[in-house]
């Protein structure tokens, strides 16, 4: 199955990926302003001894959905089982930096036994009610700002918050970005992925956490996280200030992986 191919989801929306190596299944799924190009050198890394799929999640790349009611975490968590169906896959390891963890725990706790394991890269932050609705007027804010002056200019004053590897693989993305799209998919900041940490002990799945390093991404949460969840492995300071690019971060993350991915393999977690 390596190489580029499309998918249709349950909704008819048409959806695009890349497969590299041949072995268990493992979907890896990027952040919310990437596309897929940013998780390719991990998937190199990793493709000895796995089949790595790095999708477009939609609104993304090249699955282009500019319908805003398409966007929601339910959405998205059935996209990857569509995903899985569509390869004929019973199971597989699903994971993802950011926006991509998130759906990986939302397609964990929602279709636990297609999921045999999950990695959460850069965990995004769980607001409660009051953070919740100031998510969503950033992400309505950024929305507006995308159609009437385009995506570069609605994320510059973001990226600077966020950390270095973040805005770079962001930076390396806007010229592939189809701008109606990355429009909608903000409507995501409407939906709820979990109302509270410990929701996410619905996740039973083994799972490797990285903490992430910015206000977006808190630190402390992963670690949180990994305490709630029942079969969780933190992997501390994976992260730095240092990383910039797919290849920093595909050389921070892809020996615990392949770590993690070698236990799962061997029945040990």
């Amino acid at each position: 199955m390596a190489g580029e191919f499309s998918y249709r989801a349950g909704d008819g929306v048409l959806l695009h990926a890349t497969a590299v190596g041949d072995g268990p299944t493992v979907v890896l799924l990027h952040g919310g302003g990437p596309d897929h190009r940013s998780l390719l050198p991990l998937a190199r890394r990793l493709a000895d001894r796995s089949a790595l799929v790095v999708p477009d999640v939609r609104g993304y790349g090249r699955s282009v959905c500019a319908d805003p009611a398409s966007h929601t975490w339910a959405r998205y968590a059935d996209d990857v089982v569509d995903l899985l169906d569509h390869l004929g896959v019973d199971r597989a390891v699903v994971g993802g930096t950011g926006l991509g963890a998130t759906v990986a725990m939302r397609t964990a706790a929602a279709h636990a036994d297609r999921v045999a394991g999950t990695v959460l890269i850069s965990v995004e932050d769980i607001e409660d009610d009051e953070a919740k609705r100031a998510e969503t007027a950033f992400m309505d804010a950024f929305a507006e700002r995308v159609r009437t002056e385009g995506v570069e200019a609605a994320w510059e004053p973001i990226l600077p918050a966020l950390a270095p590897v973040i805005g770079g693989l962001v930076r390396d993305a806007i010229p592939r970005s189809d701008p109606a799209s990355v429009a909608a998919a903000a409507a995501i900041g409407r939906d709820r992925s979990f109302r509270t940490v410990e929701e996410v002990a619905a996740v039973t799945a083994p799972t490797l956490v990285f903490p992430g390093i910015d206000e977006r991404h808190p630190t402390a949460l992963a670690a949180r996280i990994a305490e709630v969840m029942p079969r969780a492995r933190l992997v501390p300071a994976a992260f730095s200030a240092d990383l910039r690019t797919a290849d920093d971060l595909a050389a921070a993350v892809a020996s615990a992986l392949s770590e993690f991915l070698a236990d799962l393999r061997r029945g040990r977690l």
